[in-house]
């Protein structure tokens, strides 16, 4: 069985690819989990965000993006304190917070923050047939068009290539490369959306 071999062998990994990777997301809540946790793997590995994922789950109240948009400084240095198992960051934890406010003006003005991203794609996923891994782009012209658009929103962290691959774990963009096991079934899973 070949699946994308970024995935490589580590269960971690092997089961986000194969159980979440690139499956569209159409709840809010998992929406602005995938959100923080693509910021806070800015510049370091997605391996050592998803080591700390219920670690991120306790520290923003599983990703409630009401909750954590109430967090003030105390919240914050709770979380920066040498005892905190996320990535402690300031700039990344206080984004998370900022961006969960900005995430609820997004909801209150679109009814959801599913229907304001998915309407960049008419509600059906980009879905990309690469044979290779090295094909597959860093960005692309729909993640740079998002990303300018979240950033005039007030985003943190929402360059076109995190964008991007926010877009890829979300499954906005389908990007499993084609001899991949886990091709057919979100192409297909993909084409009956929308």
């Amino acid at each position: 069985m070949y699946r994308c071999q970024w995935a490589g062998t580590r269960p971690l990994y092997v089961r986000y690819h194969d159980e979440e990777w690139g499956v569209p997301q159409l709840e809010d809540r998992a929406l602005f989990e995938f959100l923080t946790l693509e910021a806070a793997q800015a510049g370091l590995q997605w391996y050592l965000i998803l080591a700390r994922r219920e670690a991120y789950r306790q520290a923003f109240a599983d990703f409630q993006p009401e909750v954590v948009a109430r967090y003030g400084q105390e919240d914050v240095e709770r979380l920066l304190a040498p005892s905190s198992q996320i990535i402690r960051n300031k700039a990344k934890v206080e984004a998370a917070v900022h961006n969960a406010r900005v995430f609820l003006e997004v909801q209150a003005k679109h009814g959801s923050f599913a229907r304001w991203l998915w309407g960049f794609v008419d509600g059906k996923p980009e879905v990309h047939a690469f044979q290779r891994e090295e094909d597959v782009p860093a960005t692309s012209p729909l993640a740079e068009r998002v990303s300018r658009e979240m950033r005039s929103l007030g985003f943190r962290f929402v360059g076109p290539v995190m964008v991007y691959a926010y877009l890829q774990a979300v499954g906005v963009v389908m990007d499993h490369v084609v001899p991949c096991f886990r091709y057919d079934a979100l192409r297909a899973l993909a084409e009956s959306m929308g």
